[in-house]
């Protein structure tokens, strides 16, 4: 049996200095043939399922208003009118409308998502956008210290998604007040997450979870 095709990524520490290398497997990280479907898929199902679907409009039967017909049923040369609360008058209940119970959700099979992931994962390789961190062992809660480290990366400004592997309390302390950087678990990272931001930044640990489960 063959062995599994491997690639090599930089690793840096927090002060943006080059800290040796780390092997991962191509085909999770190194992906050729990137399936734009899939993609769009999970993109499409990630947006759907954020809808909240709150969105309500009255019928008749819940407009407050009186009972009473609003003019004799004949010769005032106008159309005949039950009550102010008809749907053809102003202020009037909503024929169709959203009631609050309609259900956007969608889903996509577990394959299907863990190829779209691959395939934006191995373009953000292919981009220098996947940044991988020795050890985010921080000595303290710093948001200056930690936008520093930002900086000596080179990707101070730019929107950059922060994987958090595990308790890393001081980490997240340390990044959450920082305009542009966002924060995820390094098992719920989201294909539109990793389209959306300029880079990643994960640990070595987290890199090699990350492979793990998409293998």
């Amino acid at each position: 049996m063959a062995a599994a095709k491997k690639i090599s990524l930089s690793v840096f520490n927090l002060k943006g200095e080059e800290a040796g290398k780390v092997e991962v497997s191509a085909d999770v990280f190194g992906v050729k043939d990137v399936n734009p479907q899939v993609i769009h898929d999970a993109v499409t199902v990630y947006q759907a399922n954020l809808r909240q679907a709150t969105a309500k409009t009255k019928k008749r039967h819940e407009i407050h208003g009186t009972n009473r017909k609003p003019y004799r049923q004949k010769g005032t040369g106008r159309a005949r009118a039950g009550d102010v609360k008809s749907p053809v008058w102003v202020g009037g209940g909503n024929v169709f409308g959203p009631d609050g119970t309609q259900n956007y959700k969608l889903s996509q099979n577990k394959k299907a998502h863990a190829l779209a992931l691959k395939g934006v994962l191995s373009e953000k390789v292919a981009e220098k956008g996947l940044l991988v961190i020795d050890s985010f062992d921080l000595k303290e809660v710093s948001t200056k210290g930690f936008a520093a480290s930002l900086k000596a990366l080179k990707v101070e400004g730019k929107k950059n998604l922060v994987v958090i592997d595990g308790e890393e309390e001081k980490l997240v302390l340390s990044a959450r007040n920082i305009a542009n950087v966002g924060l995820t678990e390094v098992d719920n990272i989201a294909v539109y997450d990793v389209l959306y931001f300029d880079n990643i930044i994960v640990s070595k640990d987290g890199v090699k979870k990350i492979e793990e489960a998409l293998k």
